[in-house]
């Protein structure tokens, strides 16, 4: 009855059964970018906020994230990730710094991570964010993306 694969056919959610899908290493990269001010960049660099290096936490906040997306995200599976690793990447920009969050995800498993890599990178946006809101509350959060996938059967997807 219904054309879309997250409805049953009395037109109600339901979550996908993944059960046949063949079992591959699967991967995903996402990147988010934060905006802030150079007083925060300078304060951040001086060991000067109050609540600490505002990366590292943001780091742990991201992997933690990665690992409850399904309890965020209504129609993911659960799934056991096999690693969450990041990459912090501070750049000088016009009117201040720019943080570029990249995170990678993975697994193998019958159904792919980029939730959880998108999840994670969000995470660590939204923790930088809380980190350094006493100094900078003016932080922009932005242009989530997937970098790329592999595995699976839609095969690997990369943004040229």
């Amino acid at each position: 009855m219904s054309e879309f694969s997250h409805w049953n056919e009395e037109g109600r959610p339901k979550m996908v059964d993944i059960s046949s899908k063949n079992e591959t290493k699967r991967t995903a990269i996402a990147r988010c970018y934060v905006q802030f001010s150079s007083d925060l960049y300078d304060a951040i660099k001086r060991q000067q906020l109050k609540k600490g290096d505002p990366v590292q936490v943001a780091q742990i906040a991201g992997i933690m994230a990665a690992k409850k997306t399904s309890d965020l995200i209504p129609m993911c599976h659960p799934i056991a990730i096999q690693g969450v690793d990041f990459t912090f990447q501070y750049e000088e920009r016009e009117n201040g710094y720019q943080l570029m969050i990249d995170a990678c995800v993975s697994c193998k498993g019958n159904t792919g991570v980029e939730m959880e890599a998108l999840t994670a990178v969000s995470a660590a946006a939204l923790t930088f964010y809380d980190m350094c809101k006493a100094v900078d509350k003016a932080i922009v959060i932005k242009e989530t993306k997937l970098l790329s996938k592999t595995g699976g059967k839609s095969g690997d997807y990369s943004i040229t």
